[in-house]
Order: C-alpha cells, then sequence, then structure tokens
C-alpha cells in the first residue's frame, strides 16, 4: 500500500511538472497604471459608467493626503442621465482646435464636478491635484479611461446642478475609444499633444531632462 501511495504521488507530481503553466496575470503596478493614465477625449458610446463605479473613484478622497488635513473638496458625481447638462459647457482638445473634440458621438457620458468648499488658495491647488490623479489612477484600475478638464462654464455647471460650492474641475469618466502612445520630447521641441494616422501622440520630457545637475 505504501508503494502504491508513493507511486500515485510520483504521477501526480510529474503530471504537474508537464501542464502548461497557468498565464500569471501581471499585478497592476504603479509604473503601469502611471503609463496607462492618459487623458482620453473620446469615449466607447457603447459603454455606461456605473454609480458605484463612480463612489469607488471618489472614495480614494478618504484616503489621500490633504494640505494642512483641510479636506475641503467635495464631489458631485454626474451619470448618463445627466451628461448633456455638462456637454454644452465643456472645452476639450484646445492644441488641436481644428477638430472640435470630442468627435461626435465619442463625448463623455459621466462626470464627477469636483468642488472646493473654502476660495481657491495654493492648500486647495496641492488638494485638488493629489485628488484628481489619485481618481484617475483608481479608474485606470478599474479599467476606465478619464480625463482632468479645467476648461469649463463654472456658473453654468454650478447653476444646472444646483452646487453649493464653485466647482473647481471636472472629471469626464468612461472606455476611452482612442490610441494614445507617450513619445520622448527633444530639447527644443514642442511639448504639444498631436495627432497623425488616428494616433494621438503625447510628448514627454526624458528623464536626464528633469535632473537638476549637482
Amino acid at each position: 500500500m505504501a508503494d502504491d501511495y508513493l507511486g500515485r504521488k510520483m504521477e501526480e507530481y510529474r503530471a504537474r511538472a508537464a501542464a502548461p503553466a497557468t498565464p500569471h496575470r501581471p499585478q497592476a503596478s504603479l509604473r503601469r497604471l502611471l503609463a496607462k493614465n492618459r487623458s482620453y477625449r473620446g469615449y466607447d458610446p457603447q459603454f455606461h459608467v456605473r454609480e458605484d463605479q463612480l463612489r469607488s473613484i471618489i472614495e480614494v478622497n478618504t484616503l489621500i493626503p490633504s494640505a494642512r488635513n483641510q479636506q475641503v473638496l467635495r464631489f458631485r458625481p454626474v451619470l448618463e442621465d445627466e451628461a448633456a447638462e455638462v456637454l454644452p459647457h465643456i472645452r476639450l482638445g484646445a492644441a488641436l482646435a481644428e477638430l472640435h473634440l470630442p468627435l461626435p458621438g465619442t463625448e463623455p457620458r459621466a462626470f464627477i464636478i469636483v468642488c472646493s468648499t473654502v476660495p481657491e488658495t495654493r492648500y486647495v491647488s496641492i488638494d485638488l491635484g493629489i485628488s484628481a490623479q489619485s481618481m484617475l489612477l483608481r479608474a485606470t484600475e478599474m479599467g476606465l479611461n478619464g480625463i482632468c478638464i479645467g476648461a469649463f462654464d463654472r456658473q453654468a455647471i454650478r447653476e444646472a446642478f444646483r452646487l453649493p460650492w464653485e466647482p473647481v474641475l471636472l472629471l469626464a469618466v468612461g472606455r476611452g475609444a482612442e490610441r494614445i502612445e507617450l513619445v520622448p520630447a527633444e530639447a527644443g521641441e514642442s511639448l504639444n499633444y498631436y495627432r497623425r494616422d488616428g494616433v494621438h501622440y503625447v510628448p514627454k520630457i526624458r528623464l536626464e531632462e528633469l535632473l537638476i545637475d549637482k
């Protein structure tokens, strides 16, 4: 009986060794999330963002740092049924004004309106940057995409949504319908994003140029 037991164990071991390896799903490292977190100006109209997804994105603000720990930002989720109240008041793709982005049929259909409960200061700006990047990284982690929108009619948005505070930023959220690639920027070259053959290119300064010499 002991010999049979050892024999079976050896057969099981050989079978496991011969079996094809199970594909390992790479973890969502910070570097990978940062690389995937691009500013999308066109979205898949067939994809519908859910309320729980927006809430999960907003929830990161319960975890992130805040200048002086003031936590002055507040967030209004906007789903597809209200998106039409936002679209007339935003401007996307200033560097590609001739394209009139977003292209018809690719408009974002979900937003997060970010408001500040106090007048804007450098500390509010610090919080806003941390918040926006953290929310977009969370969206990327969830398989979604987004963009920060600073070019919008604040008064119109505030009135349309009866907001008690001043809106300071909009985040569009959805499933991106664009191909975006990073390209290294050479010294002296323009840093404006551009499109070529349907691909959206974003120049990025090289590490060597970011470093201050000793």
